[in-house]
């Protein structure tokens, strides 16, 4: 038994979602043709109570569009230190947009509207590059699946309205912040000019990301998304994926977090664990004491048939998903218990 903690991007198709994908009706997605696509375009951007929708093949790309939408070369886009737009996009916002990050020091991936405020440069004084846009990421990779709190994300949003910013929501694993605090998904369509909702990761599916927004910020979305390579043919096939996972796969998002949870309890509990991480969702980041090596914590847990992700300097990642099963969960509680490294 292999079980796979690195990501919750390692799940399989389920036997109903494949079935679902197979006997999907497709067209040429490049002529806005394919009624599968459109079917989940319109129901994502319901879901928001936005103007549009948009599917591209993943995340990055979506982002990626969010940013180019939003702003000129030369401007600036404001985010925490440990945002995925900087760490974990290839660079792309400046390679694609000419653009900078101004990086805040947040607490787990989250930031206040008052250091939005002291982040953003005089519009008048031009030799710092122009402050067009805020991007916030719910919930926050690096800084452990923690979730926002959404009066603080209505607080930027004033901001934002006061300093003519945009405002980008990066929402990988949205849809788990939305099961864990029992939120509203058209409260954020409300505050957010554009918002990326992922379906490959906690929702189990293959491929996708959607990218959904207000009319008039959304106009040149498809022109982007045709310029990075993004304009695909029969994409009915990974949008039915998609469709299927909102109506089956959503919901149950709350048993990995019990089970992210749990795990965080045991690992609380070990003498070679030094802390970890606050779990709020499916993500559990820990770091080890200085007297364990990473390296070989790594290779006892693969010697196990489990993966870990190491995200360097003693800092490890684990994350709970669709394929995480309860037996898995388990035994992998018993090996953590029994653990001497």
């Amino acid at each position: 038994m292999i079980i796979d903690l690195r990501s919750d991007t390692v799940t399989q198709p389920t036997k109903g979602m494949l079935e679902a994908m197979m006997s999907a009706k497709t067209g040429d997605d490049v002529y806005k043709e394919d009624p599968t696509v459109n079917a989940l375009e319109a129901r994502i951007a319901d879901m928001f109570g936005m103007d549009t929708a948009l599917f591209f093949p993943t995340g990055t790309m979506a982002n990626q569009t969010a940013l180019k939408l939003h702003t000129n070369p030369g401007d600036q886009v404001i985010c925490d230190s440990n945002a995925h737009i900087y760490h974990y996009e290839g660079g792309g916002a400046s390679f694609n947009s000419g653009i900078s990050c101004k990086l805040l020091q947040g607490q787990g991936g989250t930031f206040t509207a008052q250091q939005v405020v002291e982040a953003i440069n005089p519009p008048d004084f031009y030799h710092s590059p122009l402050t067009a846009l805020v991007e916030i990421e719910n919930t926050a990779n690096r800084g452990g699946g923690t979730c926002w709190d959404f009066a603080e994300i209505k607080k930027i949003k004033t901001v934002c309205d006061q300093h003519n910013l945009g405002l980008h929501l990066d929402g990988a694993r949205f849809w788990n912040a939305l099961v864990a605090k029992k939120e509203d998904a058209k409260a954020y369509g409300k505050v957010f000019d554009t918002i990326s909702v992922c379906l490959s990761k906690g929702l189990g599916c293959p491929a996708g990301t959607v990218l959904v927004g207000t009319e008039t910020i959304m106009k040149n979305a498809i022109r982007i998304r045709k310029i990075l390579g993004g304009g695909m043919r029969q994409t009915g096939y990974l949008a039915a994926a998609g469709l299927y996972a909102l109506d089956h796969h959503l919901d149950r998002l709350a048993e990995d977090h019990i089970k992210a949870k749990e795990i965080e309890a045991v690992l609380t509990q070990l003498e070679c664990v030094k802390q970890v991480q606050k779990v709020e969702t499916n993500i559990i980041i820990f770091e080890l004491n200085q007297n364990t090596d990473e390296t070989h914590f790594l290779k006892t847990m693969a010697s196990n048939h489990i993966r870990v992700s190491g995200m360097g300097n003693g800092k490890l990642r684990l994350v709970t998903h669709l394929d995480y099963t309860d037996a898995m969960h388990e035994r992998f509680l018993e090996i953590l218990k029994q653990l001497d490294v």
